[in-house]
């Protein structure tokens, strides 16, 4: 595990190697374009809270699992599931993992290519002089409708993360990540301080930070769980996969603890960004504006055409949106390379080739579905694809998990592998309570909840 050849799996360079390419994964659009979405959706600070919660409480024991079978079985999510469970049905939750991860990259880069329209727009200077809400909604629904400038820019996300992807482990995914990764977060803690300096930022923040507890419910709950497995790439195998290059002289507890750390500072600094810089530009009522997939690029334009210095905020806004999304569909797209590698003798580069291919075909619908088709357009299939695959699918991967960890392959097992690396696991009761109990009845409920009464 030691090459990183494109015929052969690699294994990370160093810890921090792994943190900056996990944390990309994780990172990425979930915490920066869908996690101010989800807070609008769902009563501001509130759902902060919750989701923060979902993250310490059910997040992070799952991604410590996750990465465990990883490292014991050095294989993707069905090659892993063959190993520890043989001849079982086990190996479909590693399937399930795969698929589910192709279909999330189908539209999530169709997200990532609105990224790539806006940043030229933005170079060209298409949003300078007066800008009005309507305006920018209309710029907006014009640039989604457009099939072309669609279809070209999607192409273009999809063809950069298989190139990525098809240079391996060393090659590609780590050393992209140490660039992007930096990159990211500089520019987001720029862009964070810049918003908290803007005048009349005060009732954004207090809308974002201040939590309303009598708007608890179950849908935000779930909501709140299922925003915690997408940002956190879990229930899909990516850190099933991400974790079989980890050595077992690493501590694979604090590794975990740092991606979950950094994926959920990135998120709340990119409330920061959002909420605070809506409430204060002139023109706009907060109430009256929509969270819609659309609001980051309905909303960045005003700032960019009334703020002192708005281009420049645009164009470096633009591009850490487009370098979020790149770290993530390139950990999307690795899980089914690896699978093909793995299990079918793929070479690299042929693996990443026909499945980014694949994800490009399968999310052409989603990229018309936002008005350059108008019966995709109605029955909004990009927001249904996300909650099918990006709620309900990571949800129940996640809760098969637990159970096949908890009640299968077994507790006592999953911390042997563990203690390579970490001999002092002071948080073992927790992550234990977690995997046998809280996790899956939490999920199982959610879950329920959505199916039967949302």
């Amino acid at each position: 595990m030691t090459t990183d050849s494109p015929d052969t799996r690699g294994s990370w360079g160093s810890k921090l190697a792994f943190i900056f390419a996990a944390s990309g994964s994780a990172i990425g659009l979930g915490s920066i374009w869908r996690f101010p979405i989800m807070v609008g959706l769902n009563g501001g600070a509130v759902f902060v809270f919750a989701y923060i919660l979902a993250v310490i409480l059910i997040g992070f024991p799952l991604m410590l699992t996750e990465l465990t079978i990883g490292r014991h079985t050095q294989k993707n999510p069905v090659g892993a599931f063959k190993t520890l469970k043989p001849g079982t049905p086990w190996k479909l939750v590693g399937y399930m993992g795969v698929i589910t991860g192709v279909c999330i990259l189908s539209y999530y880069s169709v997200i990532a290519s609105w990224g790539v329209g806006y940043l030229y727009k933005t170079l060209i200077g298409a949003f300078q002089g007066e800008m009005t809400w309507t305006r920018s909604d209309q710029i907006f629904s014009s640039f989604t409708a457009n099939p072309v400038q669609v279809l070209i820019c999607f192409l273009v996300v999809i063809a950069l993360t298989t190139f990525v992807i098809s240079r391996g482990v060393k090659g590609g995914i780590e050393r992209w990540s140490k660039i992007l990764m930096p990159m990211l977060f500089i520019l987001i803690i720029i862009m964070a301080i810049r918003a908290l300096t803007l005048k009349g930022a005060g009732p954004g923040i207090s809308f974002y930070l201040k939590p309303d507890f009598t708007k608890i419910n179950p849908r935000l709950l779930f909501y709140a769980v299922g925003q915690a497995f997408f940002s956190l790439s879990l229930g899909m195998g990516t850190m099933i996969t991400y974790g079989s290059y980890i050595s077992k002289e690493e501590n694979l507890s604090s590794s975990a603890g740092w991606v979950c750390f950094s994926t959920t500072l990135v998120a709340l600094l990119s409330g920061i960004i959002i909420f605070p810089t809506l409430f204060a530009t002139p023109g706009i009522n907060p109430q009256e504006v929509q969270a819609s997939t659309g609001l980051m690029f309905q909303v960045f334009p005003l700032i960019i055409s009334k703020l002192p210095g708005g281009y420049v905020f645009g164009v470096l806004f633009f591009i850490l949106l487009f370098v979020a999304a790149l770290t993530s569909t390139i950990s999307l797209l690795e899980v089914p390379t690896a699978f093909l590698i793995d299990e079918h003798k793929w070479r690299r580069e042929k693996a990443a080739t026909v499945i980014g291919a694949a994800a490009f075909i399968l999310g052409i619908p989603s990229a018309l579905s936002n008005g350059a088709s108008p019966w995709l357009t109605k029955i909004n299939l990009m927001m249904k694809m996300d909650l099918v695959f990006g709620n309900i699918m990571l949800a129940v991967g996640g809760l098969l998990i637990t159970i096949f960890v908890a009640y299968v392959w077994g507790i006592p097992q999953a911390l042997k592998e563990i203690s390579h690396g970490t001999p002092r696991f002071k948080i073992k009761p927790l992550w234990i309570f977690s995997v046998k109990v809280l996790s899956p009845l939490a999920i199982i409920a959610i879950l329920v909840f959505t199916i039967f009464f949302a």
